[in-house]
């Protein structure tokens, strides 16, 4: 459920606390007595309300406290910064908490556990252990006839949206050219180009991001106003291969790598491809240093 969405004005009463929350009135005023974690908000001097901060901090309580920590323990990592006592969350269980928010088309948990997600990981971490298993399973179920596509979608959007605002921090990245990251015109599956662009950004690599769908004549004239130091140009199958738009690259200079699945059976023929986020990673440092 989105809290902002919810709570109107980012203005909580506390009964829709505890209604969004699963717990009773008695439980949320007893946190706030035990733990001080009320409501910061007062709204004509007598009632208090709490804030859309206040509702994900609670949100992030109610998380630690499934995973195992006292109300105590999860009230002080959450309201009071102490890292030090949060658990360490297993991959599996990362997965299980992404797939049942997914399921519930749950947004606001979403986007809170991505965040968290990469936080603790990192986008490539993240990546191979906790989001390439819970899509593989979406993936899966959909071949077993069990419809998911809106929580396929769900996810797959917030994932986008959480990998934006993690490379927002990176801003700051050293001058230079860039590696231009690109998918092939016909690729829908951007995923993996955004989760590499978090994780260039990350280390320090220039990187620049076209998105899906973007016309080859397009992804041509944006590489020659940048000149990037190489061209990654993504694709998830065969069918979106465009081995025409590398080629004719390639005849303008650019350093074009052929990236993911779409490439395997063209390999070999005027160039190696990557395959891999950690090869994709070592070729685009090799290609900004050199």
């Amino acid at each position: 459920m989105d809290v902002d969405a919810v709570g109107g004005r980012g203005s909580w009463t506390p009964g829709k606390v505890a209604e969004l929350l699963g717990v009773s009135p008695v439980t949320l005023r007893t946190w706030a007595a035990r733990y001080d974690v009320g409501p910061s908000l007062r709204d004509d001097g007598r009632h208090r309300r709490y804030s859309d901060a206040d509702v994900r901090r609670l949100q992030h309580m109610q998380r630690l406290i499934g995973r195992g920590l006292r109300a105590r323990e999860a009230a002080a990592a959450v309201f009071s910064g102490l890292d030090d006592i949060v658990p360490e969350v297993p991959p599996a269980r990362r997965i299980e908490e992404l797939e049942q928010a997914a399921e519930a088309l749950d947004f606001a948990a979403l986007a809170a556990l991505l965040d968290e997600l990469l936080d603790a990981l990192g986008p490539a971490r993240a990546w191979t252990d906790v989001l390439v298993p819970v899509l593989d399973d979406l993936g899966g179920r959909w071949l077993r006839g069990d419809v998911c596509f809106e929580s396929e979608w769900a996810l797959t959007g917030e994932i986008s949206l959480a990998l934006q605002r993690y490379s927002a921090r990176f801003a700051n990245i050293p001058p230079g050219r860039a590696v231009l990251l690109a998918c092939c015109p016909d690729e829908r599956h951007s995923l993996p180009m955004e989760v590499l662009r978090a994780a260039m950004v990350e280390v320090g690599i220039p990187a620049v991001y076209l998105g899906q769908l973007v016309p080859a004549e397009t992804t041509a004239a944006i590489a020659a106003k940048l000149e990037p130091v190489a061209t990654f140009l993504w694709s998830m199958s065969a069918a979106t291969a465009d081995d025409g738009l590398a080629r004719r690259m390639r005849r303008r200079g650019f350093d074009v790598v052929p990236a993911g699945p779409g490439w395997e059976s063209l390999a070999g023929r005027d160039v190696g491809w990557v395959n891999d986020l950690a090869g994709a990673l070592d070729l685009a440092a090799e290609r900004v240093k050199g």
